[in-house]
């Protein structure tokens, strides 16, 4: 069969050849994107999307079908806004995922929205749209904590990249949502599965208060599946994005590595993790990610890794051209069944729509790459993590952390030195046999969301074989879209669609047509 999509050894031509096998919609994505790396304004012509959102209750509705309103003044940016603050009132008591807000400001410039659009001023493809942001981001006049206790009373002065890109594009910031210490520390203390921090506590999930949200974007992931935003940013170091994606029933992206800016992140760029990390948005549709992550994309002049590579188009790939290989289990983990079956359903619907899908898994290199992360991420005994405290004048730190410190034992500069290079080989080795395929079906997690009252032992740590199936991603950094596939369960299972570099055109391309199956996020019951 052919393939839709270039080969390896294609991608690796010209920028100008890329731009030609993307298409022109690509290119057009590219310039978009683009602009906006100086802060400059969407003003001019721009190209939105057009939403195929069916929802009919407005705070549940996509960023793009919001957008689509405001623009036509359908509703008001204040009245969204509102809506999405009463909706955080209502919800947050139970969940607490919203852990800062500034509501006042957002009315404000709600208003000012408004205002704008009467003298046919948009901003940007998210002019009046609300949203939120993990409190690991700063955020210029809002508390910022990163979770850390010397940052508890620290003021953002400067918006993180990826915010003032949103903001420039017209979204409007309602408040922060909850995060481990440094994004690394899981619920902070022994014994709990879920996201939190010795300043704001736990959150919750919000088809099961007694189960957690996953990490480190629990309470993005929380709140935007409760209808309490149009969306939120998170970052994903080993899943931090994907897990609770698929934990809380919504959408979300782990771009390519080094496209998105760390400017402004608690865990920014550089160091020997600096290519693990990767900003990406959280929302309920798949359209989001699709008008979102591009315009998060890009140089910003200061993170120095990040590459300025076309955006292409989604809608421009053939499901039926995919080839696609799947495992409803890695054989490392403990996997539920019910997570199982989603997968394979999964497949059976890409098969349905012409694809030819293969069941395969390179377990060798699966293998090989978890136990070279684990042995990097401690090889130091986690100084890495004291550092930080250091950094941010944190005297006290969480529980977990503090235990990896007492515990933690360092290994030789010989062996970290010769696990970096066995890592780049796996590297090589993984995209080798990725050869075969445009894409990847499997599971995000082994089980759906976990109960938060683990007890102690039980705690996450990097030696979790749940954790298996994020890992191996951020260690390549290819692209991952997860979309909730599940059509039945009451909690939520997830479904990681993962392409080659660069292209993350399909794998949101496959999102979307898994999540038009499956109906993706569906309504919480609080």
């Amino acid at each position: 069969m052919k393939k839709n999509i270039p080969t390896q050894a294609e991608t690796s031509q010209s920028r100008r050849k890329f731009l030609s096998l993307v298409g022109a919609g690509g290119a057009a994505a590219l310039t978009l994107s683009t602009t906006n790396l100086s802060g400059a304004s969407f003003k001019s012509n721009p190209q939105y999307l057009v939403s195929k959102d069916k929802t009919d209750d407005l705070i549940f509705m996509s960023v793009v079908k919001l957008s689509e309103m405001i623009r036509a003044k359908k509703v008001s940016s204040v009245e969204l806004t509102q809506a999405y603050i009463d909706r955080i009132e209502d919800v947050n008591y139970h969940l607490n995922a919203v852990v800062m807000q500034c509501f006042d400001r957002a009315m404000d410039e709600a208003k000012a929205a408004d205002a704008a659009l009467k003298k046919k001023q948009i901003m940007g493809p998210l002019h009046g749209v609300p949203m939120t942001l993990k409190d690991s981001f700063e955020a210029e006049g809002v508390i910022s904590t990163g979770g850390t206790l010397g940052r508890i009373d620290y003021v953002g002065k400067k918006d993180a990249t990826v915010l003032a890109r949103m903001r420039n594009n017209g979204a409007i910031l309602m408040g922060k949502t909850n995060t481990p210490e440094f994004t690394l520390a899981g619920g902070g203390m022994r014994g709990v599965r879920t996201t939190g921090n010795i300043i704001y506590g736990l959150s919750k999930n919000p088809y099961d208060l007694t189960r957690g949200t996953s990490g480190s974007s629990g309470g993005a992931g929380s709140i935007i599946a409760a209808g309490g935003a149009g969306f939120d940013i998170g970052t994903d170091w080993g899943g931090s994005v994907r897990l609770p994606s698929s934990t809380n029933g919504i959408a979300g992206i782990k771009p390519t590595s080094v496209r998105c800016p760390r400017t402004g992140h608690i865990v920014d760029y550089g160091g020997v993790f600096d290519s693990w990390q990767q900003p990406g948005p959280m929302a309920r549709r798949v359209e989001d990610l699709m008008l979102l992550t591009p315009l998060m994309s890009g140089p910003d002049g200061r993170d120095a890794a990040v590459v300025p590579m076309p955006w292409p188009d989604p809608a421009l790939i053939d499901i039926k051209k995919l080839k696609v290989a799947y495992y409803p289990s890695n054989l490392i983990a403990d996997t539920a069944e019910v997570t199982q079956n989603t997968i394979r359903q999964a497949a059976r619907w890409m098969e349905e729509a012409g694809a030819e899908i293969t069941e395969d898994m390179p377990l060798d290199i699966f293998t090989e790459l978890g136990e070279i992360r684990r042995e990097l991420v401690s090889g130091d005994a986690w100084a890495f993590l004291k550092r930080a405290g250091d950094l941010h004048g944190s005297n006290t730190l969480s529980e977990s952390i503090q235990n990896r410190l007492d515990n933690g034992i360092p290994i030789s500069a010989d062996r970290y030195s010769e696990l970096l290079t066995l890592q780049d080989k796996n590297r090589t080795r993984m995209l080798q046999w990725f050869q075969k395929y445009d894409v990847i079906l499997c599971p995000t997690t082994a089980t759906p969301a976990e109960e938060i009252d683990q007890g102690i032992g039980s705690e996450w740590t990097t030696r979790k074989p749940g954790a298996s199936y994020c890992g191996p991603y951020n260690t390549t950094g290819w692209p991952v879209t997860v979309v909730r596939g599940d059509t039945d369960g009451a909690l939520p299972v997830g479904v990681q669609c993962v392409a080659h570099p660069w292209r993350e055109d399909v794998s949101l391309a496959v999102a979307q047509y898994l999540e038009s199956r499956s109906g993706g996020w569906r309504k919480p019951m609080i």
